[in-house]
């Protein structure tokens, strides 16, 4: 037998190379690198304690983008994916705009937490565009499987 771990990880590349390309791909690399960028500010400030927020969103996008990247989401049908997706997008939109606008407006604040702020925000923003958009797919879902069944009519 050949050794596969070649085609694997050239599989395992393509995949990922599709996946970013696709609008949910490209939210979720978002969220990671602003996530990554918030997390190196508020390292740098003295500030440091806001990074929790950044490092757990961090590691929360970093989770469903290998989930929806190699789409263990239509093998592991006990979890509902979209629903999850959607709380975890609004939880993070949440947490992000309280912590970086208590940042931005905090009184004794340096450079590095105003800049860990600032690109809070936009991962708030980012986050909050994610929520809408799972929304929609959780919407569209809902209409395809609401419809009547019965024969009875």
């Amino acid at each position: 037998m050949g050794d596969t771990s070649g085609s694997n990880t050239a599989n395992c590349m393509e995949k990922l190379k599709s996946y970013v390309k696709t609008q949910k791909g490209t939210i979720l690399t978002g969220e990671i690198l602003l996530s990554f960028i918030v997390i190196i500010c508020f390292a740098a400030s003295a500030s440091g304690g806001f990074s929790t927020v950044a490092i757990c969103e961090l590691i929360f996008a970093i989770i469903f983008f290998i989930i929806f990247m190699m789409e263990l989401d239509k093998q592991f049908l006990l979890v509902n994916w979209l629903w999850s997706d959607f709380f975890r997008a609004i939880i993070g939109a949440v947490l992000y705009l309280i912590t970086s606008l208590i940042c931005v407006i905090s009184k004794n604040r340096d450079g590095a937490a105003v800049a860990g702020g600032v690109f809070g925000l936009l991962a708030g923003l980012l986050f909050a565009y994610d929520t809408y958009i799972t929304f929609l797919q959780i919407k569209i879902t809902r209409q395809h499987s609401a419809a009547s069944t019965d024969d009875r009519v």
